[in-house]
């Protein structure tokens, strides 16, 4: 194929998991059973967190945004993915594609930035109990907020921008079920090296950086731990931190997973497969970890389904 003339845009085909029709209603099935579970759990947290005052802490606050920020990240990808099926229509639009990889890369950078941002206020509370109140006071919360946007919006700009230089081909298609910046990368006719290049300082930089800020929060904190003499203390201390260190685990993790995956294998398809992971699972599994582990959140979700529940919550 001929790449494209500048004066018209490409079409870009998105393959999705599987070409067979046979597997099409049951990929439907699967992902859209995932993403309402997605969308009512995320949902469920923050309706509860915003519902009782007890929880009107920094590390719910920022708890509530990471979960407002995982059903905007899968709706980045998984809608298009159902819409495509229930149509039998592949095609997704070139201006669609761009915003498609902006937003991903948005809401992707910005779960990054409240996990390095909720660590910080763990390592506060653990390391600096006494002035936890004072350090995490409501104005500088939202000042985190808002930075964790600014750098999310401006960084995921230079990957988006450098697309638009690009010429592709006029049929393109793409063997995902979303437009993923590398594969659309590899699909490119003319020269990617620019694109290479801002992919890979800012890949490093908003991932290295914040997993750095992770990392070293909680060296602190197992420090601090270790250094309190009672067993029941030092589980008191874990405690605190446990989910967290669940979902951050869960997050790096199927990232590392998919990093590996595409690494030592080139079969488009597997990786494809392997994006599932952090695309649509991790998001569905934060609310479970968070609504298991932790002991105030039961309670406020219980509380809250049963208001939803009873003839009284109804009335009301």
């Amino acid at each position: 194929m001929e790449p494209r003339n500048h004066s018209r845009l490409p079409v870009f085909l998105l393959l999705g998991l599987s070409e067979k029709p046979e597997i099409q209603s049951v990929l439907f099935g699967l992902f859209l059973s995932l993403y309402l579970v997605t969308v009512f759990g995320n949902l469920l947290i923050i309706l509860a967190i915003i519902s009782h005052s007890h929880l009107h802490t920094p590390m719910y606050f920022f708890l509530a945004n990471l979960s407002f920020s995982d059903i905007c990240f899968t709706s980045t990808t998984v809608p298009k993915m159902l819409l495509n099926i229930q149509t039998q229509s592949k095609v997704i639009t070139y201006a669609g594609c761009i915003a498609q990889m902006y937003f991903f890369t948005v809401f992707g950078l910005l779960d990054n930035l409240l996990l390095t941002a909720m660590a910080y206020d763990r390592f506060v509370a653990v390391c600096h109990p006494l002035h936890y109140t004072v350090i995490m006071n409501p104005q500088l919360c939202a000042q985190l907020l808002a930075l964790t946007w600014l750098i999310s919006a401006l960084g995921a700009l230079p990957e988006s921008l450098t697309m638009l230089r690009l010429s592709f081909c006029a049929v393109i298609e793409i063997p995902h079920y979303f437009c993923e910046l590398p594969e659309v990368l590899q699909l490119a006719c003319s020269d990617t090296f620019i694109n290479n290049v801002v992919l890979y300082i800012v890949t490093g930089m908003m991932g290295f950086v914040p997993l750095a800020g992770i990392l070293f929060s909680y060296s602190r904190i197992v420090s601090s731990v270790l250094r309190i003499s009672t067993a029941g203390g030092k589980y008191k201390a874990f405690s605190t931190c446990g989910s967290h260190l669940s979902v951050v685990s869960l997050f790096y993790g199927t990232c590392l997973g998919v990093y590996l995956s595409s690494t030592w294998t080139r079969a488009s398809q597997t990786g494809a497969f392997a994006s599932v992971l952090y695309t649509v699972v991790t998001p569905m599994m934060n609310p479970f970890i968070y609504s298991l582990r932790n002991r105030d959140m039961k309670r406020a979700l219980r509380k809250l389904l049963c208001s939803m529940l009873s003839p009284q919550g109804q009335q009301q």
